[in-house]
């Protein structure tokens, strides 16, 4: 009984133990043949061993992957590793017990290789001290955590006989350079670096070094710099003097450029032959009599001032508009060195030997101004900053004339253009050429205007300032003199080309038989470059296939289609370049009407009733005379009858003489008037009929308006008009003789002029016919012959 109580308590006891050593914690250790470092690519044993002897044991890899294991006894099980590349975690586990798992992290690398390329200075801190900073190459990566220690033996000044052994150590997992507080009393010094990690150690070889030849200043300090227009002094801050001074200066982006010019000075250094109104950096190092050059300080910067502009502007001007009123003038802006300061405003002057002078300032973001235009001014151009304004650029009015005139063209200018640029090259002219100027624009877009100037020898120019898919013209002049120059235009260039990406805007309008066809331009980033043609495209519905082309210069805005026949038209329009038509634009449908008869017969249904009622009228002899009163308000004078004139009857009495007066007096008659000339006048009987049997007389001169005749003699002369009333003499006839009759021919073509309105026997003029001689049954006017049957 007692023996058995024993033996449970033992039980219990076993059982209790066996408990607590799988309630949270392991139930095996694992170990690696290798170590947890291991070489890296090599292969090795892992083990697993179990605290309890019943223990089911299974290898585990990454992500938890179990792994094919070997046993080597009850106890123990391995896993083989083979070639390991990379860091590697193996676990192992009891399946039988709710033990944890056991693992290891295998880190894989390489042993240090021999540290190599030492290299120390010595940074003088002051004359008692200075640290001794070196660095070199530790060689390829271990991958591994590395001991790095740096020894150095130094001799001082107060052991001669032999080297004084001290040793510095600098550990760090990847440290290349590590530093040494060293007295001023050292000498020389001999350094080397040892390496270690747990695959191994290496130790570089030893260096020597005597201290003056590696000591070197504090890195300086500069403080802001004090600038002029061309020079700027720097105060440096050193915690020991030293004796010698660089300094490097570079304006922006340049590269730095040491000043060969600075001058030392105790604390400060001078540097000259700066550009006016320019950001300058600055940098400065130091050195002693003997070692090395410190290290290079910060940089500092600061602007030159100002200074006037010293080059005058680059000008150039455009073609005068139609109107010939204004001109404008170009610029380019100067460069930073050129401007030597903020341009703040330009001033353009237009002096006329007229009108004198005007002045006018322009804002510093303008690059053209419009002047009024004058063959004889001359226009200057300034740009002007804060110290004063550049030398005038001046446009001559030689210059504006050359522009007016149509001379001869260059010869053989060729164009060429890339992706990139235009290429223009010209022949070389036989007279010796002072200079050249190119000009070039975007087509019709003069206020983008570009031009370039050459040399008298250049004779071609390479163009970069152009966009893609943009089409370029301008000109080229060659400047013999300021006054002869040739001007050669060019158009139809660019760079990349395309077909078009839009269509033209078209407007249609039907007139009669014909339709005129407008568009407007396309934009000038959907041309595709150079428009070459139009092209109009008409199809008659009512003829299906029966389709139309026009083509149309690029020039063009407007185009006419005659001779349409009747029915319903669609149009549609597309634009050209040299590399292909672009889309056909949306059609456009119209229709022509054919002429109808209606509208001209019923103009002849309305204008018949109204000549009817003309022709009735015309019958009446009322309505004949009250037309005869209107018509007599439309005459310029009253004609007289000279038939039964008192001067008439007078000369039938004295046949075969005329007896001629000329009034020169005034109508009050108080002068005397002089004597009458005699002009020999030969009256001719009336023509007879050619035959008895007809009675149809031909008139020899027929009969013909008035002729009023003007005294030569003064301007005063009386004109006397006469009435209805036979008894008035009037001169109708001028007596002033040969003598005169050339100067009254002018008068008598006005007055033919005058004549000509009134009628002869009928209400429409007949073409009249001149021969013989005058006589006064020709002058004699019958007024009833107007109209025959009305009484007067």
């Amino acid at each position: 009984m007692a023996t058995l109580s024993h033996t449970w308590t033992i039980l219990t006891a076993v059982t209790v133990l066996t408990v607590q050593l799988c309630e949270g914690k392991t139930c095996c250790n694992l170990e690696s043949g290798a170590g947890i470092d291991v070489l890296l690519g090599s292969s090795f044993k892992i083990y697993c061993t179990s605290v309890m002897v019943a223990c089911r044991k299974e290898f585990y890899g990454q992500n938890n992957a179990p792994l094919p294991h070997k046993v080597l006894n009850s106890t123990t099980i391995y896993y083989d590793v083979v070639n390991i590349t990379e860091k590697k975690t193996y676990s192992c586990k009891c399946l039988s017990s709710g033990c944890d798992s056991c693992g290891q992290d295998l880190s894989t690398g390489y042993p240090p290789e021999c540290p190599k390329n030492i290299s120390c200075t010595y940074e003088v801190k002051n004359s008692d001290s200075g640290d001794v900073f070196c660095s070199w190459d530790r060689g390829r990566d271990t991958f591994l955590k590395n001991d790095l220690t740096l020894e150095m033996r130094i001799l001082s000044k107060n052991h001669t006989h032999g080297p004084m052994l001290d040793s510095f150590s600098s550990k760090a997992t990847a440290q290349r350079s590590a530093s040494v507080a060293v007295p001023g009393s050292v000498l020389m010094i001999s350094v080397w670096v040892h390496a270690k990690n747990a695959l191994g150690s290496a130790a570089s070889i030893h260096k020597n070094y005597t201290l003056s030849d590696i000591k070197m200043p504090s890195t300086p300090v500069l403080r802001q710099p004090d600038c002029t227009s061309q020079e700027c002094i720097i105060t440096v801050e050193q915690p020991v003097m030293t004796q010698h001074l660089e300094i490097q200066y570079r304006a922006d982006t340049q590269t730095w450029t040491s000043s060969p010019d600075s001058v030392v000075q105790i604390k400060s250094v001078q540097v000259a032959s700066l550009e006016p109104y320019t950001l300058y950096h600055f940098r400065v190092r130091s050195k002693f009599s003997t070692g090395l050059w410190s290290l290079w300080s910060a940089s500092i910067s600061n602007w030159t001032e100002e200074e006037a502009p010293a080059k005058e502007l680059d000008v150039w001007y455009a073609e005068p508009a139609s109107d010939f009123r204004s001109l404008t003038v170009y610029w380019k802006e100067l460069s930073i060195s050129a401007a030597k300061g903020k341009i703040l405003s330009y001033r353009v002057r237009v002096y006329s030997p007229n009108s004198g002078q005007n002045i006018t300032n322009v804002s510093a973001e303008a690059r053209s101004y419009s002047v009024p235009f004058c063959a004889e001014c001359e226009v200057s151009v300034w740009a002007c900053n804060s110290k004063g304004s550049s030398p005038p650029a001046y446009i001559t009015s030689e210059y504006t004339k050359v522009k007016l005139r149509h001379l001869d063209p260059l010869q053989d200018v060729h164009k060429v253009a890339d992706n990139l640029s235009i290429t223009l090259s010209w022949r070389k002219p036989y007279a010796a050429v002072r200079r050249s100027v190119v000009e070039w624009f975007p087509k019709g877009h003069t206020m983008e205007l570009r031009w370039v100037g050459l040399g008298r020898n250049e004779n071609h120019v390479v163009i970069t300032d152009v966009k893609p898919f943009e089409c370029y013209e301008g000109a080229v002049y060659v400047f013999y003199n300021e006054s002869s120059v040739r001007r050669t235009r060019f158009t139809g260039v660019t760079t990349l080309e395309s077909a078009p990406a839009a269509v033209p805007s078209v407007q249609e309008t039907v007139e009669g038989k014909q339709v005129r066809v407008t568009w407007a331009e396309i934009p000038r980033g959907q041309r595709g470059g150079c428009l070459t043609n139009y092209n109009i495209y008409l199809e008659n519905q009512d003829n299906q296939g029966h389709r139309k082309h026009y083509s149309i210069q690029a020039s063009q805005r407007v185009h006419v289609i005659k001779d349409l026949s009747s029915g319903t038209y669609t149009l549609c329009m597309t634009a050209s370049t040299a590399k292909g038509e672009g889309p056909a634009g949306k059609p456009i449908t119209f229709f022509m009407q054919q002429e109808s008869q209606l509208s001209l017969l019923l103009m002849c249904a309305v204008a018949a009733p109204i000549v009817i009622v003309l022709v009735c009228l015309y019958h009446s002899s009322a309505v004949k005379q009250r037309f005869w009163v209107y018509f007599q308000c439309l005459m310029l004078d009253i004609v007289p009858d000279p038939a039964n004139s008192k001067w008439a009857k007078e000369c039938i009495q004295d046949k075969g003489k005329m007896n001629l007066q000329l009034q020169l007096s005034n109508s009050s008659g108080a002068e005397e008037e002089e004597e009458p000339i005699l002009v020999d006048v030969e009256e001719l009987p009336r023509p007879t009929s050619l035959s008895p049997e007809t009675e149809t007389v031909t008139v020899l001169y027929p009969r013909t308006t008035y002729i009023k005749s003007f005294s030569h003699d003064s301007d005063s002369s009386d004109l006397r008009q006469t009435s209805m009333d036979t008894n008035s003499t009037v001169d109708y006839i001028s007596s002033h003789g040969a003598g005169i009759m050339d100067e009254e021919e002018e008068e008598e073509e006005e007055e033919e002029e005058m004549l000509g309105f009134f009628p002869s026997h009928n209400i429409f003029i007949e073409q009249l016919e001149f021969g013989g001689k005058l006589t006064l049954n020709a002058v004699k006017i019958d007024c009833g012959d107007f109209f025959p049957n009305s009484a007067f």
